[in-house]
């Protein structure tokens, strides 16, 4: 992998990076990724989501918690293809910033993600994050992250 390359990644590559598993697996494909700089990737939103339930019966809408997670998941893939070692280290959601949900998500939507990463000090990092449905915002934030050694929890 050469400095500044575009990757694309499929599910089981997706796998290869992240600990998740369904039904907590929140990224279907990356459709753009440049390591340690940005991400695009998508989730498709179906009624057989485990969520919906119960949230809400009738009117199912993806939980705005659950939108969070996709995009702390895609941002860890930001990070994810550039580290050795990475079957000892996991990556912990931190915290969230400006978070603002704009329209609601519901089944039949494609979730698109994109994420930036704005600062790293050590191994903290913070990226700017947004969720849209048909080019239209649905959720955006400022997210915080740290990479722990698995051994150290």
């Amino acid at each position: 992998m050469t400095q500044n390359q575009a990757l694309n990644f499929d599910i089981t590559r997706i796998m290869d990076f992240l600990p998740h598993r369904y039904p907590f697996l929140l990224v279907d494909r990356v459709v753009e990724c440049v390591v340690n700089d940005y991400i695009r990737s998508y989730k498709n939103i179906t009624m057989n989501e485990p969520f919906f339930q119960g949230h809400f019966p009738g009117m199912p809408i993806m939980p705005g918690v659950l939108i969070m997670e996709a995009l702390a998941q895609s941002g860890a893939l930001v990070i994810a293809p550039g580290l050795e070692d990475l079957d000892h280290k996991i990556f912990l959601f931190t915290g969230m910033d400006k978070v603002r949900f704009r329209r609601r998500v519901v089944p039949g939507d494609r979730l698109e993600m994109e994420c930036r990463l704005t600062r790293q000090k050590m191994m903290l990092y913070k990226m700017e994050a947004r969720a849209l449905v048909n080019g239209e915002v649905a959720a955006e934030a400022e997210m915080t992250a740290a990479l722990m050694d698995k051994k150290e929890m």
